[in-house]
């Protein structure tokens, strides 16, 4: 009797979570993928594709919660995490406005972790917020 080798439910599971992460980017974040690997692919080579997989295959892919409420929750936790976060909090303001956010929910969201993060950590994540807004305004000037 010939034994087959079944598919490892981890694999088939890990396949379609990053068919569902390139997805949600193409949809939401063109190019983020490509831009991950050139930043960090010289480094890690499938650092790209893993952060791809996992954050937007496993996590902002979810059902629960639409894309416009994960993206305001991940700034107020970069906001709260402070000024060490910057780049990825304007990273994340940016993919906030491309699921449909506004510059003031964005805001209030900033300003409300004053409460949490304490003023140093809203006032990081005000001025992170006003440099990425003010970018995309010089960016259609």
């Amino acid at each position: 009797m010939r034994q087959t080798q079944a598919k490892s439910p981890v694999s088939d599971n890990q396949a379609s979570a990053l068919e569902r992460a390139r997805a949600y980017c193409d949809a939401h974040h063109p190019g983020l993928e490509a831009t991950l690997n050139d930043w960090f692919g010289d480094m890690l080579p499938e650092f790209g594709e893993s952060l791809i997989e996992w954050a937007y295959g496993r996590h902002y892919s979810r059902p629960g919660l639409d894309s416009k409420t994960r993206q305001l929750a991940t700034v107020a936790a970069l906001t709260v995490l402070g000024g060490q976060t910057a780049p990825q909090l304007k990273i994340n303001i940016e993919h906030t406005l491309a699921v449909g956010a506004s510059e003031q929910e964005i805001v209030e969201v900033i300003w409300q972790m004053a409460v949490y993060g304490g003023l140093p950590a809203a006032i990081n994540g005000l001025t992170a917020a006003r440099e990425v807004f003010a970018a995309r305004k010089a960016s259609v000037a």
